[in-house]
């Protein structure tokens, strides 16, 4: 189910946002439910990876580096059997 809603904006991201939906040749809408979207899984990212640090930092994972090496040492064991 939709549901309609009305919001305001400042002149300067009202232009930023017909400039694009005239170049993409998209609707208001569609660019506004993507920019929700991507707001929204970046959200959850964060709370997860909030969730998720502490129990690494026990594991002694503290780095990108430190994950990359360790899902690439997972994955060379996958394809080892």
């Amino acid at each position: 189910m939709r549901e309609t809603i009305t919001i305001s904006l400042p002149n300067s991201i009202k232009k930023k946002l017909d400039k694009i939906v005239k170049s993409e040749h998209l609707n208001r809408s569609d660019v506004v439910r993507e920019a929700l979207r991507q707001y929204f899984a970046v959200q959850e990212f964060r709370r997860l990876r909030n969730l998720m640090v502490p129990e690494a930092e026990k594991q002694g994972i503290y780095t990108d580096e430190d994950v990359f090496r360790l899902v690439s040492w997972g994955y060379f064991l996958i394809q080892m059997y």
